[in-house]
């Protein structure tokens, strides 16, 4: 499980394709490292992979072709950065919320402003999947715990303060790309038990609404 606090942004140094899926390399400091085994769970922007290689500062992870198309690691190339975070241990300060690297869907930028008055992100999110999603709820992107300002159907804004900018990937995001998205498991299980409850205790209404 992790916090949604990133701990660093670490450069991809190398990716390399194999028939099943990509491994990615990305170096490490040497505070990341400690206590590193091969195995350990790590939050890659936002996508839980486990160590499959340690070679000096250099760290491999796996990723399948489903994994690809259902986030945005695809997309990714050699020199980009990326979120990143450790595991949290049971004694760690939650400074986010629980997140378990399980991405839901991705959204796409509609919108984005990195400018001191007013940094933000405005994204669209499939329909199915924005029933989870409330203003002040916490939504993990990319990997990174964010509240939700606004919300306007499908479309949602998430402000973003300047230590934001400054720890997590979002400068590089232009309109068009794609972003990490995993919503809270405790909405998302009270959401899916009420609209069962209501189509259950009153199939009539749900139907005709």
């Amino acid at each position: 499980m992790y916090t949604g606090i990133v701990q660093a942004v670490r450069p991809l140094s190398d990716i390399t394709r194999y028939p099943g899926g990509k491994t990615f390399t990305v170096a490490f400091t040497d505070e990341l490292l400690e206590g590193l085994k091969l195995g350990a769970s790590v939050n890659i922007e936002g996508v839980c992979l486990s160590v499959t290689g340690i070679s000096g500062h250099n760290v491999t992870f796996d990723a399948m072709n489903a994994t690809l198309e259902r986030t945005n690691l695809g997309a990714l190339a050699t020199g980009d950065g990326v979120n990143l975070e450790r595991s949290a241990k049971m004694t760690d300060e939650n400074g986010g919320h629980v997140i378990a690297g399980h991405v839901a869907t991705t959204a796409t930028v509609e919108a984005i402003s990195t400018a001191e008055e007013r940094a933000f992100i405005r994204f669209r999110v499939p329909e199915e999947w924005a029933k989870y999603i409330f203003a002040r709820g916490y939504l993990a992107v990319n990997g990174c715990s964010l509240t939700v300002a606004e919300v306007e159907d499908s479309l949602f804004t998430i402000n973003l303060i300047p230590e934001t900018l400054r720890q997590t990937t979002f400068t590089r995001y232009q309109p068009g790309d794609l972003l990490n998205i995993e919503v809270d498991h405790q909405t998302m299980v009270l959401v899916d038990v009420i609209e069962r409850t209501v189509t259950r205790v009153l199939p009539g209404l749900v139907a005709g609404r």
